[in-house]
């Protein structure tokens, strides 16, 4: 691994202890962020050039804790500390010790990081963006480039997060054991949310966003160092690496989609297909279950069919009415009638689809078009799918999705003449 790589490896990791460190011993979460992000931007710049330093963790919080301290000294800081000064700790306690110095001993508080990015009083949106920011190290123009979005705009939402959790009050420590397994759960929909969106981007001309994706493997790779016992958490990440698995199948060399029935299963990543099938049998058989184990398992079957034409799905159907009872949404439903339809027909898929016409949610997703459109397909009403599959392709903001959808429509039309 290139000098570069290993040393944005390493600061992605360390990020989040080094500013759970600060958070800790100095307060003021947005501050620190603050101060992190620089000293992650300077060892960006020095370690690949004059090598990583001896005792990294402590170099970066020595670094931030000295641009800590420059905004504590300047007008602004003094001008926001006021009403606060009594919390402070007096300028001279800011130092830390040269770099390369031992630095005081601070445990891995990468958990707590994670709970306060994810608090419930902050927009999903803000929970991912301030996440990738503090917890995944990545820059503001990063995370706006990933979203296709102005960094500007990005570094509004990010400031308004920090100023929700600066308003609020909130302590730097994890919460009480009786809210904790409710925000491990906002966690990893967290999580959950950042690999959908690189799995299947909502826009732009890219299918996939590999740096989301890999981000999302990563911090789950993270939670269950932290939490290992965890059963969902295990789940997770089981159900990311094992849909992760397929993405060099999913386009073609010109990046145009390639559904899951004509992928070419050998360009599956087969190593984390056993990594997440050997993490999901761990999990089931020594953790209560829920839903990211079933959406796990349902991935497994997938993964483990050689060819289309050998998927088990009465298995998956089986599954999915599991999960409709653990986790029941509109899209599990949605999901479901696509397994109904290929274990008993696709009249039994679009009976099931019809009892989603009234459902809200799904009101404008151009997913319930294109699934009805998939089953009216292998119904042999190809004028109806048709039809649907133009709509789907109208409402989808993804390019190749909808260049997807509109070559299906087209195919069909071919047929019909």
């Amino acid at each position: 691994m290139r000098a570069e790589a290993r040393a944005e490896d390493l600061l992605r990791r360390l990020a989040p202890q080094a500013l759970g460190a600060l958070a800790r011993r100095y307060g003021h979460f947005d501050m620190c962020e603050d101060a992190v992000q620089e000293a992650l931007l300077e060892a960006a710049i020095q370690w690949p050039v004059q090598g990583i330093p001896e005792r990294p963790q402590g170099w970066l919080i020595t670094v931030a804790s000295r641009r800590l301290t420059d905004q504590f000294r300047s007008e602004q800081a003094r001008r926001r500390r006021e009403a606060t000064v009594a919390a402070l700790a007096p300028p001279e306690a800011c130092f830390a010790p040269s770099p390369g110095e031992d630095a005081p001993p601070d445990q891995d508080d990468t958990l707590t990081v994670l709970f306060l990015c994810c608090h419930p009083a902050l927009s999903p949106a803000s929970q991912i963006a301030l996440t990738l920011r503090a917890v995944g190290g990545l820059t503001t123009a990063e995370i706006a480039r990933a979203f296709l979005v102005p960094e500007g705009t990005m570094a509004q939402r990010i400031s308004r997060a920090k100023g929700r959790i600066r308003a609020s009050g909130l302590p730097f420590s994890l919460p009480p054991e009786p809210e904790r397994a409710d925000r491990l759960r906002v966690v990893l929909h967290t999580l959950y949310l950042i690999f959908n969106e690189g799995y299947t981007a909502t826009t732009g001309p890219d299918l996939q966003r590999g740096e989301l994706t890999g981000e999302a493997i990563r911090l789950a790779r993270t939670v269950h160092q932290l939490l290992p016992d965890d059963g969902e958490v295990a789940g997770l990440l089981a159900l990311l690496l094992l849909t992760d698995a397929r993405r060099a199948a999913r386009t073609s060399a010109d990046g145009a989609l390639i559904p899951l029935a004509d992928q070419d299963r050998a360009r599956w990543n087969q190593a984390s297909i056993r990594e997440g099938v050997a993490l999901l049998s761990r999990t089931l058989t020594c953790a209560p279950l829920g839903p990211y184990q079933v959406q796990a398992a349902i991935a497994a079957v997938h993964d483990e069919a050689a060819r289309a034409e050998e998927t088990d799905w009465p298995q998956i159907l089986a599954l999915y009415q599991l999960l409709e009872r653990l986790s029941p949404s509109p899209i599990v439903t949605l999901n479901r009638a696509v397994a109904v339809a290929m274990a008993r027909g696709p009249q039994a898929g679009l009976d099931l689809l019809a009892t989603l016409d009234t459902e809200g949610q799904l009101a404008g997703n151009h997913r319930l078009d294109a699934v009805r459109a998939h089953l009216l397909e292998l119904a042999g009403d190809y004028a109806a799918a048709r039809n649907r599959y133009r709509a789907a392709a109208r409402r989808t903001t993804s390019l190749p999705e909808r260049r997807y959808l509109e070559s299906r429509a087209a195919r069909l039309a071919s047929a019909d003449e």
